[in-house]
Order: C-alpha cells, then structure tokens, then sequence
C-alpha cells in the first residue's frame, strides 16, 4: 500500500497484520481522488475510522490543508502515527472511538471519508452520518465506504447522494453538503 498521487506519490504506508484494515484497492483509490481534484486542494479533512490513514494521507498529498484521522483499534493507530510521520505532511492522529469523537468536537470540514468497518451494522454507519452533518461546511463532501450488499443508507437531513460506484466487493456512496436553502425546496 503507498501514496498514489501528489507530493507523496509512492510513499510506501505500513499497515497491520490481519484482515481488520481494508484499504481501498488502488484502482478505487485513484477514481475516488480524480473525481475529487475540485474539492482537494486546501480541503479541511475528517478520516473516521481511519485504519492505516492511506486515505487521509492521499488527500493531504493532493494539497489538503489539513487531516483529523480517527480510529480506535491501537495496533492500527501506531501504524497510522507511523505513516503520519514518515509521509511528513502533518496530520493529527485521535485515538478514540467515532461516536466519542463526534460527540465532542466542534470543528467544521470540507472532506470526509467514514471507511467503517464492514461488521458495522448499517443503522449504525446511518447514525453516524447524521452526527457527521453538524460538522460539515456548506459543500463539504461525505464518501461513504463500504461493502457491496446491495443495502443503500438512508440520506440523511441536509445531505445529498451525488454518486454511487461500485468496485469489486466495495461500494462508494458520495454526499453533498446542502445549504439552507437547498434542504427547504
């Protein structure tokens, strides 16, 4: 697993042993990121359940202002403080669990990728997403990874589903913040 693009590209990333972090696959990686080009560049970004940090730190290659990564599992975290170090683009690193998270901070993003784990029920993965509104910008970008089941999390309040891809035994779902004015009509 590496950094495929930007100021990074071919930063080889450390990842734990096991079968518990699912990066994207690479071809997944790079279709996300091209259709994010737009949004990238100077982005404040929010990685939930951040594994090894390979998204976040692909975001912050292309140009991202900067990354918040959270995850819970230690093994992961220390390869994810690993990674953040050797790419060297910043980054904080939270060790704490999403909702914990959710709960208490107060900051305001333009990007966010939630990688949930594939166990994760989906009542579950939609609770988040409505915690997650609060916290973004008006325009802020939510993708949504998870396993292809054929299930489609409700849209919450203020978001809408912009695009939806599958790949392999993955699915990306991708949110668009709505402004005001948009949720009323």
């Amino acid at each position: 697993m590496r950094v495929i693009a930007g100021v990074a590209k071919g930063r080889r990333l450390k990842s734990p042993a096991g079968l518990d972090t699912r990066p994207l696959t690479g071809r997944a990686k790079e279709a996300l990121f091209s259709s994010l080009a737009n949004v990238t560049a100077d982005a404040r970004v929010l990685d939930l359940y951040a594994g090894t940090g390979s998204i976040g730190l692909e975001a912050l290659s292309r140009g991202a202002a900067s990354c918040v990564f959270v995850e819970r599992d230690r093994t992961s975290m220390q390869a994810l403080q690993a990674n953040v170090e050797a790419v060297g683009l910043g980054g904080e690193a939270v060790l704490r669990d999403v909702d914990r998270f959710l709960g208490a901070d107060e900051k305001s993003y333009d990007l966010v990728f939630v990688d949930p784990p594939y166990a994760l029920a989906l009542a579950s993965v939609e609770a988040v997403l409505d915690r997650l509104v609060p916290r973004l910008a008006t325009g802020a970008i939510v993708v949504l990874h998870r396993r292809a089941r054929g299930e489609t999390p409700r849209v919450p309040a203020m978001l809408a589903l912009t695009d939806r891809r599958r790949y392999g035994d993955s699915e990306l779902w991708r949110y668009e913040r709505l402004n005001e004015t948009q949720e009323e009509t």
